[in-house]
């Protein structure tokens, strides 16, 4: 007998509790749980929602699924506990609330720069009389994961079969509203529906937190607060223009609507598409859409150009090539042997190109374009930046990765990636730091001794370089 057999009836008791939690709700509200998590005004959004609609068959259903779901973590939790085993956790500071009277003193602080911005003192009134500390946020902004995420752990989470289904049916419902946002500021439709998917699942996920008590939470903290106290007072103006209720719900952080902007991006490139007198990225899909281009078309977008695409590299490249830092014409990459995925000739078009390795030598190789790096001025990360290029081009059709998930592949801790940092800085490699975290000029620096060392330097930190720099002398 199993030693956490014993468990089994606890699984079922949990699950059949679990799975009939519809049902109580059906019962105890007269009506099926809301799909999405959270609604920002209270209400159901005003604009139709006909590629997420409000089913009670499919809502008991996704439930269902879950509640199985939650049986389960809640007998994995139990019979890792009953080996003695913890799942590693993000590292949490401490956080010390200040007290009422300290938070309501910086408030009234605030308050006094905001109205010397112009904001009314109807919308401070509205908007600040409620706001509190949240503990909560700054755990979370403290929060430091142990792990990071591999390129392959980032593309199964980001781009899976779910996700691409329903974005080509938001692609086909939406047609006509994405078109004409295409005509006026150049984005293709697949790439506005790809970074809707990936900021807020189709608007699924658009945030708990009040907007006002966690940016004002921030921006009392002093470890970012003159990044926070611009968010809040972008915010208030937001609110102050009449865009806004004063009891918005976003994220942690102040992200904003289906689009996740920041209060400040919301300020400059929000647009009212819809005629409506507001710029509502939660309930208006014209407003969402024409935000997003307008966003990307200011920030460089091309509209002649797609944002690259995956490619073969021949044996024996000079991986020393690869970075943003390094540009060459496709026909030049072509006469380097650079071949598409499937093996065919690059496109014959002048353009220049990058070539990114995301996991290193051994993973997927792409060709990315000046529309690779706007995306990267939405979000710096290369993984987000290639899930949204990836994700845009399966919602229209276009093959999977042809590189394959190795199976060694495994992320390194936090703590090892602070030890390459050491390592390096003592070789003489200036990381810019030992933050655990591989930027770029981490990866620069990884590049360089890989080249010093004779290996292939692609820049890529795992466990053979961490092995390396521990037995290498100087």
């Amino acid at each position: 007998m199993n030693s956490w057999a014993w468990l089994s009836p606890i699984f079922w008791a949990v699950a059949t509790a679990c799975t009939r939690l519809p049902d109580i709700i059906n019962r105890t509200t007269g009506q099926p749980a809301p799909l999405r998590r959270s609604n920002p005004y209270g209400t159901r959004p005003s604009w139709p929602r006909r590629g997420n609609r409000y089913r009670s068959g499919r809502v008991s259903r996704i439930m269902q699924r879950r509640s199985i779901w939650l049986a389960a973590s809640v007998l994995c939790a139990l019979w890792l506990g009953s080996l003695g085993i913890r799942p590693a956790s993000a590292s949490v500071e401490p956080v010390t609330p200040p007290s009422a009277a300290e938070f309501q003193a910086w408030l009234d602080s605030f308050k006094t720069t905001a109205a010397a911005r112009g904001i009314s003192a109807a919308t401070l009134d509205r908007a600040l009389a409620g706001a509190s500390y949240i503990t909560r946020v700054i755990e979370l902004d403290r929060r430091q994961p142990e792990f990071t995420m591999t390129f392959w752990q980032y593309y199964e989470k980001t781009i899976s079969d779910k996700r691409i289904t329903r974005g080509r049916e938001l692609l086909k419902t939406h047609a006509e509203l994405l078109n004409k946002v295409e005509a006026k500021y150049g984005v293709p439709p697949r790439f506005l529906v790809a970074f809707w998917g990936l900021e807020s699942n189709f608007g699924d996920y658009t945030g708990t937190f009040p907007l006002i008590g966690s940016l004002a939470t921030l921006a009392f903290d002093p470890r970012r607060s003159k990044f926070f106290s611009e968010q809040l007072l972008a915010a208030l103006e937001i609110i102050d223009r009449g865009d806004i209720p004063a009891d918005v719900k976003a994220s942690w952080a102040g992200a904003m609507g289906n689009t996740q902007f920041i209060p400040s991006t919301y300020r400059a490139y929000a647009i009212d598409f819809d005629g409506d007198g507001r710029r509502d990225l939660w309930r208006s899909l014209p407003d969402v859409f024409a935000s997003s281009a307008h966003f990307l078309s200011k920030s460089g977008w091309r509209k002649d150009e797609t944002w690259g695409r995956e490619v073969r590299l021949p044996k024996g490249f000079d991986f020393a090539l690869s970075g943003l830092d390094k540009k060459l014409k496709l026909k030049e990459w072509q006469a380097k042997g650079v071949r598409r995925s499937d093996g065919r000739d690059l496109p014959a078009a002048d353009i220049n190109a990058a070539l990114v390795l995301p996991a290193g030598a051994d993973g997927p190789a792409f060709l990315v374009y000046g529309n690779y790096e706007t995306i990267l001025v939405w979000n710096r990360s290369i993984l987000y930046a290639l899930a949204v290029g990836h994700l845009a081009d399966r919602l229209v059709e276009k093959g999977s990765l042809v590189a394959k998930k190795p199976s060694n592949d495994k992320a390194l801790s936090r703590s090892d990636m602070r030890e390459i940092q050491r390592l390096l800085a003592e070789k003489g490699f200036d990381t810019g730091g030992q933050d655990g975290i591989a930027g770029a000029k981490t990866r620069r620096a990884i590049k360089a001794y890989q080249g010093r060392e004779g290996l292939a330097p692609d820049g890529y930190p795992d466990s053979r370089l961490l092995d390396h720099l521990r037995g290498s002398g100087g």
